[in-house]
């Protein structure tokens, strides 16, 4: 589940190979791995295509050739760039040789049921030249499925560029580990589905995919001798009489995932509406009164105006050591001191825009790397939302989210979140699980929404019912 950088892969290869391990071997177990899953996709009577690249990617997909030959497959290994250049796959495309196989010749005319891309991976360098586009465009024009061996042909390892005529696979397999472009934009949209291969290296990266076996490993498990007092008081400034709604769903959000005690800071209009949703919370209606107060989480921003006013009180809640969630109105560009306990913000692509000058394409095609930039950079834990949000950490670590649909493009789910978030802080120990749970369970709440009804058809205020649903699930 963790994510790497083309470079970062060069560089586990040569420490590989410094302690031991050979490119052959890592080669070996990567065709060894990639035949094991593919099996599980394929007929014993499809006709398999596999493209072999230059490289080293190329050099997977000898072995991959080998394991399948030597399993009664009906195999096809093809070099429509010519002959690989690496010595490691040429050693491979020795042995395969050695085994009595032969090399076969790309034409246009080509019959297959699976096409494997084998050609690039990592080593994609864009735009494409015409040589590789004419087997591009072949593979994409093919009705057989297309499975790409790490990334496919034409698409960034890091970023989220793809050339014109990049391979649109089904599936993609993923060697040691995914590659940012996985979840980046636009090149998400040719990966298919994508599954990682273990091929014997340990893991050091400090990005990774959070799973439910994560969220089940570090959700807080309720025992006996608790309290309302246990899961802390959460202070939520929030909502105004143009926009109480916005409070009421960040409202939801905290009183339905657990926290113990909800103080709500907003306008009597607005305190109105808000009652009737979460009749739990208590109210603040003297903003000069907050010191006074011990508050253990606050969440500021949801249906707030960002003003003058507004900036002033954000700078005072800041001097507070308390974990402090900005969302909303709360984003706008300021300097950040470093506070010594957690600051999250939580912006959707056009907040982050706001906060960093960058463009909606530039951001869309670099989240993790923006994000993280920004996060080390002020100190911050940075929830990037958005489909695959990216959760990233001021010592330079990450997260990215891989629940969620369509069902969450709509108005007040983010206010949802950020309750969620303001319970989340105050339920765990640890501020990476924390904000990765709230995250993860407020996206798999849409996933279950759309098993029965339609993505376009729930709306923020159905959180009341499906967080408890989902968060009983996890308790089991």
């Amino acid at each position: 589940m963790y994510i790497y950088t083309g470079q970062q892969i060069k560089e586990i290869d040569m420490l590989a190979q410094q302690t031991g391990m050979t490119l052959f071997a890592l080669m070996e177990n990567a065709g060894s791995g990639l035949y094991h899953q593919l099996k599980k996709k394929i007929k014993r009577t499809d006709k398999i295509v596999i493209l072999a690249g230059k490289g080293n990617n190329g050099g997977d997909g000898i072995a991959l050739a080998r394991y399948l030959k030597n399993n009664g497959y009906h195999a096809s290994l093809l070099f429509p760039l010519g002959l690989p250049k690496t010595q490691t796959a040429h050693e491979h495309l020795t042995y395969y040789q050695a085994c009595g196989y032969e090399i076969n010749h790309f034409t246009d005319n080509l019959q297959s049921d699976v096409i494997v891309d084998c050609l690039l991976g990592v080593g994609s360098r864009l735009p494409l030249h015409e040589n590789l586009t004419s087997v591009t465009r072949w593979i994409n024009a093919q009705e057989g499925k297309v499975i790409a061996i790490d990334v496919p042909t034409g698409v960034s390892s890091d970023i989220g560029d793809v050339d014109e005529w990049a391979v649109k696979a089904d599936y993609t397999y993923a060697l040691h580990g995914y590659k940012p472009s996985t979840f980046l934009y636009p090149s998400s949209n040719y990966f298919g589905r994508t599954e990682v291969i273990d091929i014997g290296l340990r893991h050091t990266s400090q990005w990774k995919v959070w799973s439910e076996e994560d969220v089940r490993n570090t959700l807080l498990k309720l025992t006996g001798n608790t309290h309302k007092g246990t899961f802390g008081t959460g202070l939520l400034i929030a909502g105004s009489d143009e926009m109480p709604g916005s409070a009421a769903l960040a409202a939801i959000g905290a009183i339905r995932f657990g926290i113990g005690k909800l103080s709500i800071a907003t306008t009597r209009h607005a305190s109105v509406l808000i009652g009737g949703f979460v009749p739990e919370a208590t109210y603040l209606f003297d903003r000069s009164s907050l010191q006074q107060h011990d508050f253990s989480s606050i969440a500021i921003g949801p249906g707030l105006n960002p003003d003058d006013q507004l900036e002033s009180f954000v700078q005072e809640v800041l001097k507070l050591r308390v974990p402090v969630i900005l969302d909303a109105g709360a984003l706008s560009p300021r300097n950040y001191q470093k506070r010594e306990t957690p600051t999250i913000l939580t912006p959707h692509p056009g907040e982050f825009r706001r906060l960093t000058g960058k463009t909606s394409t530039d951001i869309q095609k670099n989240r993790i790397e923006l994000a993280s930039l920004y996060a080390k950079e002020h100190g911050l834990i940075v929830v990037l939302k958005g489909e695959y949000t990216v959760i990233a950490f001021p010592d330079g670590s990450g997260i990215i989210n891989t629940t969620g649909n369509r069902a969450l493009s709509k108005g007040g789910t983010g206010d949802t979140l950020t309750g969620m978030l303001l319970a989340s802080v105050n339920t765990h120990n640890d501020i990476h699980a924390a904000v990765a749970n709230a995250v993860y369970i407020h996206g798999v709440c849409a996933d279950e929404w759309i098993k029965q009804n339609g993505n376009q058809t729930m709306t923020a205020h159905d959180f009341d019912k499906l967080i408890p649903k989902i968060s009983y699930n996890f308790d089991r």
